[in-house]
């Protein structure tokens, strides 16, 4: 009797958990085979082809064109297998001597659970691959001692139970009627364009898994053997002889040296059937930054807490200040640098922290300690084409609005030339971020190791705002920040993000702490 078998949805390797369903492959009635694609799905990564691990007729589909399917939900049922004896040979088809043999071994080995030992991830069974049968006394050594091996194009295979370099079983050619092992499409989709076939392959991972690595030995392994017969082949590459037991040499030649396992080989040789990665050395500035980023993503139990501001009137004293330089020539502030909006977001930020004084601290794991410092040595993130750094405003917090625009416009040029001293690039307390020069509304940033805090200011923009009870266009800003867990609680944080806010929106509100 015909086994109906149903193929989920598997997590495809990318820890998603759904995907939409694109196109439909095959139809209900149709014959599929194994690895063959019977949908067409989309991930939040890519569009992937979903093979079926199967080989029968297709008896139903779940979910049409567009819709979503979540991990692990029924894709497709196929009707696999028909009419078999008790060893798996289609009803009256006549047995070897051999076969008869194999049948009473297993029956004597009492009954096996069901499973294809499927190891797709998502659906499937997790028994075990099956073990070889055992030598009874006085029958002749038909184990895989008594065996020889031969390298062939899919690492080491044997004419029964021999072992690939990994110490996996291997698996001999057609002795395979289930499910392939192989999770990764990519996998499937190299072997398939390069003529391999995984039922031959021996998996060097988990529970015999097929990796990339097995097809890409398989593949440059054909090669070298095709190179050494000089005998053409319209196959992949060359298949080893099944022999029976009666026809085993009883003194077996000496075996080849063994091959590099693929990982080894995968080492010393090109990638075939993809372009070679590039990679590019982690030094320098990159370097650094990288450290240092990954150390705050491992140490600091960040938060995020972020609000829109109204920063029309922000821009409109912005304005005030250039317009008086330039229409005052006799006065004392002519002639000054038009001043930045990041130098007032700079002076809003000191005044904040000044509040607040959480937020310009770090912490000292070692001490158990929660370091508040006095000073406000500000940073700001400059993008150049050696990367991203960060120069450091020393005591930003002693400095007006005119003293921070000049000292930004210096270590923006000197971190653009590449001239920027390690002391300035070191040393910061408090981290300003201007990602809006990017175009970019929002950012839940990653917090400047060991600092404890970075504010975010995203693009300056008209938007529709109620506005002293009216709907109007005004210059709207979104505000972020990032803090240290350890070192305030939410409110502390809030406090602090909803001070900036009100300055944004009402400038004059720094003249009570100026």
């Amino acid at each position: 009797m015909a086994q109906v078998l149903e193929f989920k949805l598997p997590d495809l390797g990318e820890g998603l958990t759904g995907a939409e369903i694109v196109r439909w492959l095959v139809e209900v009635g149709e014959v599929v085979a194994v690895d063959q694609p019977v949908v067409e799905v989309e991930t939040a990564k890519a569009m992937v082809d979903v093979p079926c691990p199967y080989e029968g007729v297709v008896t139903a589909r779940f979910g049409e064109e567009g819709a979503e399917v979540p991990v692990g939900a029924p894709l497709i049922t196929v009707a696999v297998g028909g009419p078999a004896d008790d060893d798996g040979r289609p009803a009256g088809e006549p047995r070897s001597a051999t076969d008869v043999s194999r049948a009473d071994s297993s029956r004597a080995e009492g009954p096996r659970s069901e499973g294809s030992g499927n190891v797709l991830v998502g659906y499937g069974t997790s028994e075990a691959p099956a073990r070889r049968r055992r030598v009874r006394p006085g029958q002749p050594a038909q184990s895989a001692s008594a065996t020889p091996t031969t390298p062939t194009a899919n690492g080491w295979a044997a004419a029964a139970g021999g072992r690939p370099p990994a110490a996996r079983q291997a698996r001999t050619a057609g002795a395979v009627d289930g499910p392939v092992p192989v999770i990764s499409p990519l996998v499937r989709r190299l072997a398939r364009q390069n003529g391999l076939d995984l039922r031959e392959m021996a998996g060097s991972g988990p529970e015999g898994l097929i990796l990339r690595a097995d097809v890409e030995y398989a593949l440059r392994a054909a090669g070298t053997q095709a190179g050494k017969d000089r005998t053409p082949t319209t196959e992949p590459y060359p298949r080893v002889p099944q022999t029976s037991a009666q026809t085993v040499p009883q003194t077996p030649a000496p075996a080849p040296a063994p091959a590099p396992a693929p990982a080894q080989a995968q080492a010393h040789m090109p990638t075939v059937g993809a372009p070679e990665a590039t990679r590019i050395p982690l030094k320098g500035i990159r370097g650094v930054m990288a450290d240092k980023l990954s150390r705050s993503r491992t140490e600091i139990p960040d938060a995020t807490c972020w609000v829109d501001a109204d920063a029309t009137e922000l821009m409109r004293a912005r304005d005030a200040m250039r317009r008086f330089a330039e229409e005052r020539p006799q006065s004392p502030v002519a002639g000054g640098p038009k001043i930045s909006v990041l130098a007032l977001l700079a002076r809003i930020c000191t005044a904040a922290l000044a509040r607040f004084p959480e937020l310009n601290s770090s912490v000292d794991m070692a001490a158990r300690e929660v370091v508040q410092h006095t000073a406000v040595h500000l940073g700001f993130a400059a993008q150049t084409e050696r990367g991203l750094v960060v120069p450091v405003v020393r005591d930003a917090h002693a400095r007006n609005a005119e003293s921070l625009t000049a000292e930004f416009a210096r270590l923006t040029e000197a971190a653009r030339t590449g001239t920027l001293t390690p002391a300035e690039l070191t040393g910061g307390t408090f981290t300003l971020n201007n990602y809006g020069v990017f175009g970019v509304d929002g950012s839940t940033p990653i917090i400047n190791h060991p600092e404890a805090a970075m504010l975010g200011v995203g693009r300056i923009v008209p938007k529709p705002w109620v506005h002293e009870g009216e709907l109007a266009v005004r210059q709207v800003v979104q505000l972020s920040l990032t803090f240290d867990h350890r070192v305030c609680d939410g409110g502390t944080a809030g406090g602090f993000l909803r001070y900036v806010a009100d300055c944004v929106e009402q400038p004059a509100v720094l003249l009570r702490t100026l």
